[in-house]
């Protein structure tokens, strides 16, 4: 596949990558050449340099021969007209990222489709609601949700006294039968495991259970994490990410929200804004005024500025003071394990929103959603099973699956849902969860797909 990637800034260099990772054909076009620089030396693609809204560039860059385009400037107004123009030039699908959500609105005068835009991107709000949901769940390292929100996938970091810390899955989930979960992905050190029944789980594993929604409290209890509720929340910065995190939480009515936002005249608007949050205009970074400001008290602290580096200091300053949770927004792979080494509870990225759609529409249309999540290298497919799949064929226990594939869940067709187990059996129009290392995402959309064949 020919991609056309207009923007190389942190979001259009990481699509870039994860492009030209699985062998597609790739254009990144920007307007500096500094920019670009880093592009041509960590990158095997081609880079043009100019406006993305220019015909002439988007044609040095083969717009002609394109099958997708995708705009992500810093700029909404280039990232709709990039689009519109690479429609009018006769590209089959074209996806934009918009901080503003005016076109994604039910009133708006003009519509998505009216700019030839397949798909529009919020990365600020996503990565704003998994905060949410990593708010909720106090123990939790991500959360992900699956089949309509029926299924849930917690990460928890096991601590060196957990009571699970020695057993075996199989003996983990033979202890609890009242609890319907599966383990299903261990992230250990740098090696990431698909693990069997008889994987043993070891002090500082990050496990992902998937599980229903009502068991994630007992779930957590189960690997030695209580779920205590969080109802005094510190955001640090009034982006446009901390705005949508504090507006989220300040609807829970049993939370106590503070915002700080250096910028007085953006934190009057947002004073104005946001009911039930108390906005503070002030430096995040002065751990005085934090301090002053109730910082130890908090039972969690988010750190969503736009300068990384603040946003770990200040986290790991929370961590010294005794506050149970915390969330930093990170875009940077680099900082990832450092987060982790000191104690950062959890990370979000707005890079991950832009890479799981672009990954969803070059898997094909049976996929119905792919998810990733720091520190774990698999995707996690939703993808529906066609009619005549081999996967159709058996149970699961007599599909000898390969290394490096395992079925998390299966929604069927009826609306049931249920955790896989080697007596579930997938038949066609049923909704799969499937975990998957990346030299072996080929193999489960062959799985899935509409033919006869074998596993091999």
């Amino acid at each position: 596949m020919r991609v056309v990637v207009v923007g190389a800034g942190e979001v259009g260099f990481d699509v870039a990558r994860i492009l030209s990772m699985e062998q597609h054909d790739v254009s990144v076009i920007d307007i500096d050449p500094d920019v670009l620089g880093r592009v041509q030396e960590k990158l095997d693609v081609m880079t043009v340099q100019g406006n993305g809204t220019s015909a002439l560039v988007l044609q040095d860059a083969g717009i002609q021969s394109a099958d997708m385009l995708i705009a992500v400037t810093a700029i909404d107004e280039v990232n709709l007209i990039a689009c519109m123009m690479a429609d009018r030039m006769g590209v089959s699908t074209t996806i934009a990222r918009t901080r503003s959500d005016e076109i994604a609105r039910a009133q708006s005068v003009l519509k998505a489709k009216d700019f030839g835009i397949d798909l529009v991107i919020h990365p600020e709000e996503s990565a704003a609601a998994e905060v949410t949901r990593l708010i909720q769940r106090a123990a939790a390292t991500d959360v992900l949700t699956f089949c309509d929100g029926h299924l849930h996938l917690v990460g928890i970091r096991l601590d060196e006294e957990a009571p699970v810390i020695g057993k075996s899955l199989r003996q983990v989930v033979e202890e609890h039968p009242e609890l319907s979960f599966r383990i299903k992905a261990i992230a250990r050190g740098m090696r990431t495991i698909l693990p069997r029944g008889d994987e043993r789980l070891h002090p500082n594993d990050q496990v992902f259970v998937l599980t229903r929604p009502k068991y994630v409290t007992p779930v957590s209890r189960v690997m030695g994490k209580d779920e205590t509720r969080m109802h005094h929340v510190m955001v640090l910065g009034g982006t446009r990410v901390g705005a949508g995190i504090a507006m989220r939480l300040s609807r829970q009515g049993s939370k106590r929200i503070k915002l700080i936002e250096p910028d007085r005249d953006h934190a009057e608007e947002l004073a104005e804004r946001l009911d039930n949050v108390l906005v503070i205009q002030g430096d995040t970074t002065d751990i005085d005024l934090l301090v002053r400001e109730g910082l130890g008290e908090m039972d969690a602290v988010v750190a969503v500025t736009d300068d990384e580096e603040s946003n770990l200091v200040t986290c790991l300053m929370a961590k010294h003071l005794g506050v149970q949770k915390t969330v930093g927004l990170l875009s940077k792979g680099a900082y990832i394990p450092i987060s982790k080494a000191i104690g950062l509870d959890a990370a979000v990225s707005k890079k991950l929103a832009v890479a799981r759609e672009v990954r969803r529409y070059l898997r094909g249309k049976h996929v119905l959603s792919v998810a990733t999540v720091h520190g774990l290298d698999a995707e996690i497919l939703e993808i529906k099973a066609a009619p005549g799949a081999p996967v159709t064929h058996e149970p699961l226990k007599d599909l000898e699956l390969p290394q490096g594939i395992l079925l998390g869940a299966v929604e069927h067709s009826d609306g049931a849902t249920e955790i896989a187990t080697g007596t579930t059996h997938i038949e066609a129009g049923d909704r799969a969860i499937v975990f998957v290392l990346p030299d072996q995402v080929e193999r489960v959309e062959s799985l899935f797909a509409a033919h006869k064949g074998v596993l091999g």
